[in-house]
């Protein structure tokens, strides 16, 4: 695999008329769809932002509402986890389905255990291509592996040679490693239980057993795909996602879509069915993108059957399938991964039918793609929708107050100096007027600054962390004292109390929207300012992740019954680390949530504000040059009325640029393929 191979198709996956260069099959076609879209999308963005800079349009605000949103596009991510036992033939699911193109295995494929800890495949352009691996003596501590992402000292890194195939394939082997330790040392990592018959088992005359060398893996590859956005997520069985919460509470749920992976040869074992519905079925309801594969059904290719009694044995292990897991039939498909990759490699279309890897594929693309082009196209039309309504706004004001000056100077027309002096009067009279309001708006803001300090208060990072400290120094204290009731009781008013403060942060929000609603209401009714209603804020989306969190932690519990053993309590430890990172995480996100929409809160108000000053200042200076020569009345009414058609062309052109943005949110994956 050279370089110059993969610069190839570099250039051959960024051009959409070569789409098919690079991989024959539709998934990788509407991927790279969905970026061209994305892409473009952005760029319309950028058109919208440097011409609303052009026309004097934008503000700080805005300015920083559109790089919030073109940072969202920039680093939307795809995430697919593979999720199987061992021998499973995940690995070379992913071989097929998205390395085909390189003519050999990209991942080591082979009877047994190949994949060992949990293994992400991204790219980052900022990073040399290396495999990024987490020794798994760092699960003797507390600190999940999000943690340890900070920390790049703590992994050990891998260069991936581009130009060497041997040595890429040598590399990618490293993430299989194991090493032979003794159950007390297993015990520490929370790898070995005494009091489990099957890892009983697993010990050798030595009284040593086989643990993964490795905690977690990141492969940093610039394959054309994860270049584009494409995360792949390679977990290895029941044991690791028991045994890991970070793949439980965070990587498994925020996955787009699941493959769950089984083989027809050894049917679905009770393992299998554990996976299934502790950590992919229960998340089933109402989410598109899990689906069942049922592969090696090259193994059920016998010879001595016929065509239509081996499609027979096919529908049979399918119907079983669908039947043990709880799935419609249409959700399970079986392939055979090895004979996929081979057909692709060979270019054997008879074999790549035979595989039938092209009705997942095309399953990938149908429900993985166009859900995730849903969520992008509806997050990115709300926030284009509130930047040009905005924009629309100012646009109006300045008419308006252009059009006022119009109406008071064309009365002018004939009138003698005493009703110039009157009109300037008044003009002079409303500016006054309004000055006074701003004295309450000044006061609005003083309030607004208070109520908004005790909002941020609620969701504070400092007593959250504090809160986290207090009950970790609780569990650590003994197992005995504290026990599966003290644990559990810890943890309900965590959760209680993080809920609580959800819940008043939703009172003070409420409190804010209706104290800027009358605010808006009040100025609209003195000072003619355009009616505008504050952004309304939800606080359910953290209620609900704070929800999975609670119920996952529950069950947690609920697997191991009434006693908690001496690794139990070090893997609830574990545990409860994740979910006290994920806890942070919410906040954090609310945190930021809550800034940006104070932010959208105020800002009409202070345009509205700005703007409105401008006009009573331009008013007054127009009838002030009237007064001083009455011969300036007809120049001054044709300069209103040019600034007039110009702001009305902004408004065309406006609408023109947001056409432009629809255009493209509302393009279909495959119609983009098409053209």
């Amino acid at each position: 695999m050279s370089t110059e191979y993969l610069h190839q198709d570099s250039i051959a996956v960024n051009d959409p008329a070569n789409i098919e260069v690079v991989a024959s099959d539709r998934l990788v076609g509407n991927f790279q769809a969905y970026s061209t879209w994305r892409a473009e999308l952005s760029q319309s963005i950028t058109q919208l932002s440097r011409w609303l800079n052009e026309q004097d349009l934008d503000d700080s605000q805005t300015q920083l509402r559109i790089n919030r949103l073109l940072d969202k596009l920039k680093d939307d991510k795809l995430n697919i986890a593979f999720v199987a036992e061992f021998s499973r033939g995940k690995s070379e699911l992913i071989n097929a389905i998205f390395f085909a193109h390189y003519k050999q295995r990209v991942l080591p494929s082979s009877a047994g255990r190949t994949t060992m800890c949990p293994t992400e495949l991204l790219y980052d352009a900022s990073k040399p291509a290396s495999i990024q691996l987490l020794p798994i003596e760092t699960r003797a501590a507390n600190a999940t592996t999000s943690e340890y992402r900070r920390y790049p000292e703590e992994w050990t890194s891998i260069a991936l040679d581009l130009d060497n195939a041997d040595a890429m394939l040598a590399a990618f082997r490293k993430v299989g490693d194991t090493k032979k330790v003794s159950t007390e040392e297993a015990k520490k990592y929370s790898l070995y239980d005494e009091n489990d018959p099957d890892q009983k088992m697993t010990v050798d005359a030595a009284g040593q057993i086989e643990i993964p060398c490795w905690r977690h893996a990141i492969i940093n590859f610039p394959h054309p795909l994860l270049e584009q956005g494409l995360v792949i997520l390679d977990t290895p069985g029941l044991n690791a996602i028991g045994t890991e919460p970070e793949l439980t509470l965070n990587l498994l749920p925020n996955a787009h879509a699941i493959l769950f992976i089984l083989a027809a040869d050894t049917g679905v074992t009770k393992s299998d069915i554990d996976v299934w519905r502790n950590h992919i079925g229960k998340a089933q309801t109402g989410t598109r993108g899990r689906l069942v594969v049922l592969n090696k059904i090259d193994g059920l290719w016998d010879p001595l059957k016929s065509a239509g009694e081996i499609e027979a044995e096919i529908v049979k292990q399918v119907d079983t399938t669908a039947q043990l897991l709880g799935v419609p039939t249409r959700q399970v498909y079986p392939i055979s991964a090895q004979k996929a990759l081979v057909a692709k490699v060979q270019d054997d279309d008879a074999l790549l039918e035979r595989a039938r890897l092209t009705d997942l594929e095309n399953a990938l693309s149908y429900e993985l793609l166009p859900a995730k082009q849903d969520i992008v196209r509806d997050s990115t039309m709300t926030e284009v929708e509130d930047i040009v309504s905005a924009t629309r706004n100012v646009i109006n004001a300045r008419r308006k107050g252009v059009q006022e000056q119009l109406h008071e100077l064309s009365a002018l027309k004939g009138k003698n100096q005493d009703v110039v002096t009157q009109m300037m009067d008044k003009v002079i009279a409303d500016k006054k007027h309004f000055e006074q309001g701003l004295v309450r708006f000044q006061a609005l803001r003083s309030v607004f600054s208070q109520q908004t300090n005790q909002l941020l208060s609620l969701l504070g990072m400092d007593a959250l962390k504090a809160e986290i400290s207090r009950i970790r120094g609780e569990m650590d204290k003994s197992l005995f004292s504290v026990g599966e009731g003290g644990l559990r009781s810890l943890m309900e008013r965590f959760f209680k109390d993080t809920n609580a403060n959800i819940a008043k942060s939703a009172e003070q929000v409420a409190e804010i929207q209706a104290m800027m609603a009358a605010m808006y209401k009040k100025f609209s009714e003195e000072h003619g300012l355009g009616s505008v209603t504050p952004p309304p804020f939800s606080t359910l989306k953290y209620h609900k992740e704070m929800a999975r969190l609670e119920k996952s932690f529950r069950e947690h519990f609920n697997t191991w019954g009434k006693v908690l053993t001496n690794s139990q309590s070090k893997l609830t430890n574990k545990f409860f680390e994740t979910v006290a990172s994920r806890v942070v995480y919410v906040f954090e996100v609310a945190n930021r949530d809550v800034e940006n929409w104070l932010k959208a809160v105020m800002a009409p108000m202070e345009t509205q504000v700005r703007e409105h000053q401008l006009q009573l200042r331009r008013r007054l200076e127009s009838i002030k040059r009237i007064h001083k020569a009455t011969d300036t009345l007809e120049e001054r009414l044709e300069e209103l009325e040019d600034v007039d058609r110009q702001l009305a062309s902004q408004q065309g052109d406006l609408d023109e640029r947001l056409r432009a943005v629809y255009g493209l949110l509302n393009r279909e994956i495959g119609r983009l393929k098409a053209a």
